[in-house]
């Protein structure tokens, strides 16, 4: 059985923000997208990360987990000379040993013409 969470950021498609099954939470790509406004964060990559994994904090978190229990994180830059800075902003977030398992992208074009996107796959 599955069951959809919805938090956050309204969804620009038809998908589910998040969805619990089998213990497991799957949060799909969140952007750097104000929630109370759907103004999209744009003044730097780390601002934009920053948003993007207070997203995904926010999911987990109405999901009954945590970013502590993130099991694998992608993030798709559109610029991968952003890593560094991407990085930087992404090490305050996940505290927990082993931290998660994680795959950088670099794509051509994100959704709203933002530099970052990032998914999670989570434990309860």
């Amino acid at each position: 059985m599955k069951e959809r969470i919805d938090a956050g950021a309204p969804p620009v498609g038809p998908y589910s923000p998040a969805v619990r099954a089998c213990g497991l939470i799957f949060l799909s790509g969140q952007i750097p997208m104000v929630p109370e406004t759907g103004e999209i964060v744009r003044d730097s990559i780390q601002n934009q990360v920053r948003q993007t994994l207070e997203n995904l904090k926010v999911l987990l978190e109405k999901s009954g987990s945590s970013l502590d229990k993130a099991l694998k994180c992608t993030v798709y830059l559109k610029d991968l000379s952003d890593f560094e800075a991407m990085n930087e902003i992404y090490a305050n977030y996940f505290s927990a040993d082993p931290p998660p398992a994680r795959s950088t992208i670099q794509v051509a074009r994100l959704p709203k013409d933002v530099d970052v996107e990032i998914d999670i796959i989570a434990l309860e």
